[in-house]
């Protein structure tokens, strides 16, 4: 199954990727982020920076729905990320090659067309 260092390897293959100093791992295209660490924040407590969870750019709702609905084994949300294109994934509980499927995605919405272009 997958962790952070998968995440980072994945990300960091893509044209363009920059990472952002964070406690966990935040990585960017074009300034616009497409997967970082689920910072999970409980009341009255400071936030947590959770490297076993990837936040990912899934493109719209629908899709946000889809994962959410179709395999809530894998993915959630939270109230926090209520109408944003944003689904929660558990990294333990996903294999290697569905990752790099869903970091590559997100990486494509994110990308402005130069760019994608590079990964062709």
């Amino acid at each position: 199954m997958a962790d952070a260092d998968d995440v980072r390897r994945l990300a960091l293959a893509l044209p363009e990727v920059v990472e952002i100093d964070s406690d966990g791992f935040d990585f960017r295209v074009a300034n616009k982020g497409f997967v970082w660490s689920y910072p999970e924040r409980q009341p009255g407590k400071p936030r947590v920076i959770r490297t076993d969870i990837a936040v990912l750019y899934v493109g719209d709702e629908a899709e946000k729905q889809a994962l959410v609905l179709g395999e809530p084994e894998l993915f959630f949300t939270t109230p926090g990320y209520e109408g944003f294109p944003l689904v929660m994934l558990h990294l333990p509980r996903v294999s290697v090659a569905r990752l790099t499927e869903l970091i590559t995605d997100a990486w494509r919405m994110r990308a402005p067309e130069e760019i994608e272009s590079l990964l062709a």
